[in-house]
């Protein structure tokens, strides 16, 4: 078979996105799939961060047909036959387990991502965006093969040889590099036998899920107590229903499928027999009372799917010859919806290292930094994860640890919006000399409180490491628990970005913030 510069293994949206960008480049590529397309994977969503890295790259990478999946307005407009789901916030609803009754505000969390629909986030169904994807990486000229088995890959000084089947007969693919796109514990972890690290922070995970048709949406049932207008219509979200022990997330799509499923730490999960599939989720509803009314209609339209092991950390992720993308090096869970800018920001530093050093003899350099960014970040969202687990049964210090997530995550867009990334360049801020340390330290603590008293000494650390990053109104306690998108409270604090008020206006407005950017000019 024909010599490669690059061969992409896994034609998930990361590896169908990174196959595109090596052939934009200039650099002869192959995309490689197990299966076939459409397929079944877990329902994800995006966020304004990994958004706008979307948009970073199509527009670098002149990928037209790539940028308008960035935003709900554009994708529906251009795509209205692909299936997504709408998605302004993140809905976080605490539940007590066996208590009926609705959830006040007192067990609640939203935090708005967008003002309104037309530059909203999304919910990615995955069937049909992943085979949307790789229907355009071959139309770039990009050579896919589906259907391919493999089980080796063999080293030698002028390439990688990926060695196995299709349809019964014997392939062998020789690439000058590999990047593995096939997830954790995917094809490099088993074929050059990396083997795996700790994620030490975190407790063992074990996650089941399916896809569903007929689930209520909770806007339509008593289930919550809403006291006034929220941010956003709750279900408009990703929605995340925690307790003591695990979590679970609900997804609505435009097609009328919801995507659902639980995260649990290793003893409720077998306490709930979760390996047991839809007999385990049937025990779940029923210690739920919100979620068994509405799934009570509910019918799986996917088997359901059991990852035993949801965590993972490869011991090596790249070598002279290969990489694997974030989503392959590792993985903690899906709270938060973590992943995509993960992958995202190393689909960017990995395509700038093809652009600049490839056959250069900086290029096994480069990758050894890729390594150590990739690695850090996944410790650094282990460490917040786990933290947050630890504190499922303590909602308002749950509450206070989430948003040291969307400080960090609405300080990097708006530092990127503002051309300014070199003021948010790692994943949760986590090497920024005040914000980092400090947030690690807290973290720790949170992971061990004991008492009413240290939670209320935790949450208010908490504020206080937040507010030097906090363009949002995080810190505004009289919000209780509701966080609206208010580009006041952004203009208030662009000195925090080292942003003029008219570089602050400016990027509103180019964001859809029209109306406002005018009033105030």
């Amino acid at each position: 078979m024909e010599r490669f510069d690059i061969a992409v293994v896994g034609s998930g949206f990361a590896g169908s996105l990174m196959a595109m960008i090596a052939k934009r480049i200039g650099l002869r590529v192959i995309l490689l799939e197990r299966s076939r397309h459409p397929r079944m994977a877990i329902g994800e969503s995006s966020t304004p961060l990994s958004n706008l890295l979307l948009e970073e790259l199509a527009d670098r990478y002149e990928l037209p047909a790539i940028r308008p999946l960035s935003k709900w307005g554009t994708w529906r407009k251009n795509y209205p036959d692909l299936a997504c789901g709408l998605k302004r916030g993140f809905s976080f609803f605490h539940h007590s387990v066996g208590r009926a009754g609705p959830i006040v505000r007192e067990n609640q969390l939203l935090v708005a991502a967008s003002p309104q629909d037309a530059i909203a986030d999304t919910h990615w169904y995955r069937a049909d965006l992943d085979a949307y994807l790789v229907g355009e990486a071959h139309r770039s000229g990009v050579v896919y093969l589906d259907e391919i088995e493999l089980s080796a890959a063999i080293e030698s000084e002028h390439d990688l040889r990926l060695v196995g089947s299709r349809k019964g007969r014997a392939i062998e693919i020789p690439a000058q590099f590999v990047v593995d796109a096939t997830g954790p514990r995917g094809y490099l972890h088993r074929a050059l036998g990396l083997g795996q690290r700790d994620l030490q922070q975190m407790p063992a995970n074990t996650a089941l899920y399916s896809h569903f048709s007929g689930a209520e949406r909770l806007e339509n049932t008593s289930s919550v107590v809403l006291d006034e207008s929220p941010p956003y219509p709750i279900d408009n979200a990703a929605v995340h229903h925690v307790f003591d022990g695990g979590w679970v997330w609900v997804l609505h799509f435009s097609n009328g499928v919801t995507s659902a499923g639980i995260a649990a730490t290793s003893a409720l999960a077998q306490e709930l027999c979760l390996g047991e599939g839809e007999l385990g989720w049937q025990r779940l509803l029923q210690r739920l009372p919100l979620l068994r009314d509405q799934f009570a209609h509910a019918t799986p339209v996917q088997p359901f799917r059991h990852i035993p092991h949801l965590g993972f950390r490869a011991s090596r992720i790249t070598g002279e010859r290969w990489a694997l993308l974030p989503s392959a090096a590792g993985f903690v869970d899906p709270l938060l919806s973590t992943g995509f800018p993960l992958t995202l920001l190393g689909v960017m530093r990995l395509a700038e290292i093809l652009e600049r050093n490839w056959e250069s003899p900086e290029f096994v350099n480069r990758l050894e930094e890729y390594a150590v960014r990739t690695d850090a970040e996944l410790v650094a969202t282990a460490r917040l994860i786990g933290a947050l687990y630890a504190n499922f049964g303590n909602f308002p210090v749950f509450s206070a640890l989430a948003l040291l997530y969307f400080a960090a995550a609405s300080y990097a867009e708006t530092a990127r919006r503002l051309m300014k990334p070199e003021f948010a360049s790692s994943f949760l801020l986590h090497d920024q000399p005040n914000f980092g340390p400090h947030c690690a330290r807290l973290l720790e603590r949170a992971r061990m409180v004991r008492g009413y008293a240290d939670s209320e000494t935790i949450i208010e650390e908490a504020l206080r490491v937040i507010e030097p990053i906090d363009v949002a109104g995080l810190t505004n306690r009289a919000r209780h628990g509701w966080y609206p998108v208010d580009a006041q409270d952004l203009l208030n604090a662009a000195h925090k970005v080292h942003a003029s008020r008219d570089e602050v206006l400016q990027m509103l407005q180019c964001c859809g913030f029209n109306a406002f950017a005018s009033s105030h000019a």
